[in-house]
């Protein structure tokens, strides 16, 4: 009998949906831990004997059952806030969050199965600061990178590099609007924002806390790598065709071109083993293409979108190379923690 695969994201992931559909098309229907609905619409059963836990995870309004020695892949995909079937004061709250956590991580992390990819690869890779230094140990090229708060040294440092710099946000280009209420958010985000000598007035508000900046690379184009296991997508990005797309491709408005592409062999051999070194199986890097034709390394996501990639160049089919690496890796009880 096959090992079931289970999905831990949210509701609102289309992403998960999609993959859900190929993976039940091919008589392999996973199990789906929407977070934003846990515990209020689950019940977990688990007791540990004989050196380990058994029990399962049923999904209320379906009956869908999930028992835990079935488990055989695990797809992180999305966090979320718990929800509690009863309003809670303040400290209930906090206590309700910090004993689910506790109780749901302490499942998720003794479960032997193949992981996309493990939580505790996954922390451990987020850190941008500690991604530069190893791309750089791993042979990419880095821009020149700063982090300070100190308007003289972002002066200094944009004299040091001899042209402009970006602003980057290392946590959140949303500004953490997505962790407040409307009523408290007063800004949507900050795309990677180009600094000149027009800006200057814009760096005073670098005292407040530590900031980072990088050397603007002019470029041909962007590339998305993304590695899903042992495979890597590669997009080519036209991000120098549409102004608004020319410092940070993130702005979907713009009809820029995505067209599926080949990296040279060096090139996609180090991608791949970059995102292996954390023990990830999945990774979404962002690169450059310099105006010599050099690749430059900008950053790695491991829990990076990939179907907006997918949806603009067609030919890259992740949402089935995802899907067939989770059956794969269910059923050959591969432990990747």
């Amino acid at each position: 009998m096959s090992k079931r695969i289970l999905i831990v994201t949210r509701r609102a992931d289309i992403h998960a949906d999609l993959v859900a559909e190929r993976l039940t098309a091919k008589d392999n229907p996973p199990f789906r831990l929407d977070l934003d609905a846990f515990p209020v619409e689950y019940d977990l059963a688990l007791s540990f004997a004989d050196g380990r836990w058994s029990g399962e995870l049923r999904h209320a309004p379906s009956g869908a059952c999930l028992p835990v020695d079935d488990i055989g892949a695990v797809w992180i995909r999305k966090s979320a806030d718990f929800a509690f079937a009863s309003e809670l004061s303040a400290q209930e709250k906090a206590y309700a969050i910090g004993e689910t956590r506790h109780i749901l991580s302490g499942l998720l992390h003794g479960i032997d199965a193949y992981w996309m990819s493990h939580p505790s690869a996954i922390r451990a890779s987020q850190w941008k600061g500690e991604q530069l230094a190893r791309a750089a140990r791993f042979g990419f090229r880095v821009p020149p990178s700063l982090i300070t708060s100190s308007k003289d040294a972002v002066l200094a440092f944009r004299q040091a590099v001899g042209g402009d710099i970006v602003f980057k946000t290392m946590e959140s280009p949303f500004l953490a609007a997505d962790e407040v209420g409307d009523e408290d958010r007063i800004a949507s985000g900050i795309a990677t924002t180009r600094i000149d000598a027009d800006q200057d007035d814009m760096l005073d508000a670098v005292g407040e806390l530590p900031c980072f900046f990088q050397q603007y690379v002019p470029k041909r184009h962007e590339i998305r790598a993304t590695v899903i296991g042992e495979r890597l997508f590669a997009a080519k990005i036209h991000s120098q065709d549409d102004v608004r797309t020319q410092v940070d491709f993130r702005n979907y408005a713009a009809p820029v071109r995505y067209e599926a592409t080949q990296l040279p062999e060096e090139i996609e051999q180090r991608c791949l083993d970059y995102v292996h070194s954390y023990g990830l199986n999945y990774g979404a890097i962002d690169l450059i293409v310099d105006e010599a034709g050099e690749y430059v390394f900008l950053e790695n996501n491991p829990g990076g979108q990939f179907l907006f990639v997918e949806q603009r160049a067609p030919a890259l089919r992740m949402l089935d190379a995802l899907a067939d690496r989770l059956i794969v890796g269910a059923n050959a009880g591969v432990m990747n923690a």
